[in-house]
């Protein structure tokens, strides 16, 4: 077991020195605090996978440094020491999440025990971690998917962008996953413990959106039947996601220009200031640029919000990573619906791969639920599994004013006009072609293909010969 960052808080010299001494001779690394305000102090300052604090203690008590351990980092544990008379107030700090406490007197060892479980446990979380790492292969973050040279070039920039706190604004047409690169960012960020909020700027009015961001106080406005916290003070110390954020109204921009550069602002109807630590991302499907030029959006903000641009490419520009996609959706429907189907047709692979996808990712997740619903089980998905129409030109039927295929002339029954020809001519085309039908569906067996046709496996040899149709299998039945 690897060794622990311990803070050690108590007010009792011998008693510290004693503990020092002994976490230090099995490996851990110790700092050691007086008081409990020295403990939340360096708390404050650097990371710790175990606090062990006394309950009583001069300045701040254990209670305080529990709660200050808790809310740097949820994921330090804390153990109480406490007399006698104390007990329940250390059970009372159990509920408010200390892992376990200690009652005075106790032996060394029993306080060694109490660590090398907490050591178990972190080793656990950390092995956990690493193979998340591990994991993340070359192809995701965050759950991102994407073999595209563009789309590994995003990824990479999301890598780097996440640990830090810069503003980051998010670029990409309705679908290719704006919302996804921002979770990524977010729980990938020395903010993932605190909230990520979400607001959608395009789903609400002004003054709605206003009173949604900032807050309102009783009585601001009409309905205001008590106070409301907006959602830039929900998002404090986390990150707070403003999609669509070229559709906010000059009034609102003038207000959240100010947030960015101050960090503080007033609740609707309220006089208060409130000051707030939260970084920033934002989407748009919107050139902004063009927006400001236009006299739509200010310059200031486009260059406050503009600081890590992320540009998300339309799936019709990285095609290699539809069929990435598409399997790992698959697999995941199938699961969920306890399907199991054996992946895409050819002719479902082919399809994929010539339409355009207008409406990108998202329409693409869609189209495979879809089809995992509609697919037997045990079968591999068609094209009239994809196109979800009852009546298709997959299946002989009419093409629908409403399918993305149809509209591209994707329907299956698209044939290149053949130029005029005598009869002797067309029959020996549909023959061979007919003949190549045949041995594709046996394998290529000729033995197979002629009893089909009706004819001898000379006969077949012949035309196969004289039509220049090769077999896989030739050869190998040839010497049989």
């Amino acid at each position: 077991m690897k060794g622990l960052r311990i803070l050690l808080v108590d007010d009792e010299p011998l008693m510290q020195l004693s503990m020092v001494d002994a976490l230090e001779a099995v490996g851990h690394d110790i700092e050691a605090a007086a008081s409990g305000t020295e403990g939340i102090d360096a708390i404050h300052q650097r990371p710790f996978d175990l606090v062990i604090t006394d309950l009583r203690l001069p300045g701040a008590d254990g209670l305080a440094v529990l709660a200050a351990a808790k809310e740097r980092l949820p994921h330090t544990e804390v153990v109480m020491i406490t007399a006698h008379g104390s007990v329940e107030t250390a059970v009372g700090a159990m509920k408010l999440g200390a892992l376990d406490y200690i009652t005075k007197p106790f032996q060394m060892d029993e306080l060694l025990l109490i660590v090398e479980r907490v050591g178990s446990m972190v080793t656990l979380r950390r092995e956990n971690l690493d193979l998340k790492a591990v994991l993340e292969d070359k192809f995701s973050f965050g759950g991102i998917l994407g073999a595209n040279n563009q789309m590994r070039a995003v990824l990479e920039k999301i890598k780097l962008v996440a640990g830090t706190d810069s503003t980051t604004l998010i670029l990409g047409e309705s679908g290719t996953g704006k919302e996804l690169v921002a979770n990524a960012i977010h729980q990938n960020s020395p903010r993932s413990q605190f909230p990520l909020i979400k607001v959608s700027c395009a789903a609400l009015p002004e003054s709605l959106l206003e009173a949604e961001l900032f807050g309102h106080e009783k009585g601001a406005f009409t309905g205001a039947l008590r106070q409301r916290r907006g959602r830039f003070e929900l998002a404090h110390r986390g990150t707070l996601f403003l999609d669509e954020v070229g559709e906010i109204s000059p009034v609102i921009q003038v207000k959240l220009l100010r947030v960015l550069q101050e960090r503080q602002f007033e609740r609707v109807g309220g006089n208060d200031t409130i000051h707030v630590d939260v970084r920033l991302v934002c989407a748009t499907q919107k050139d902004l640029r063009k927006e400001v030029a236009q006299g739509r959006f200010r310059e200031d903000l486009f260059y406050r919000l503009n600081v890590v641009p992320v540009v998300i490419p339309p799936l019709r520009q990285r095609q290699e990573d539809v069929m990435v996609i598409a399997e790992h959706v698959l697999k995941s429907c199938a699961g969920k619906m306890n399907k199991t189907l054996n992946g895409f047709s050819p002719a479902a692979r082919e399809l994929f791969l010539r339409y355009s996808f207008p409406g990108n990712v998202r329409e693409l997740e869609n189209m495979v639920e879809r089809a995992v619903a509609l697919g037997r089980d045990r079968e591999t998905i068609q094209p009239q599994d994809l196109c979800g129409f009852q009546s298709c030109p997959f299946t002989g039927g009419t093409p629908q004013e409403s399918c993305g295929f149809c509209s591209e002339g994707l329907t299956g029954q698209k044939r290149e006009e053949r130029p005029l020809t005598s009869l002797a001519t067309a029959r020996e085309q549909f023959e061979k072609e007919y003949i190549v039908g045949v041995l594709e569906r046996v394998d290529g067996s000729r033995t197979t293909g002629a009893k089909i046709l009706g004819i001898s496996r000379k006969a077949l040899w012949e035309k196969c010969k004289r039509y220049g149709i090769p077999s896989a299998r030739e050869e190998a039945e040839d010497e049989g």
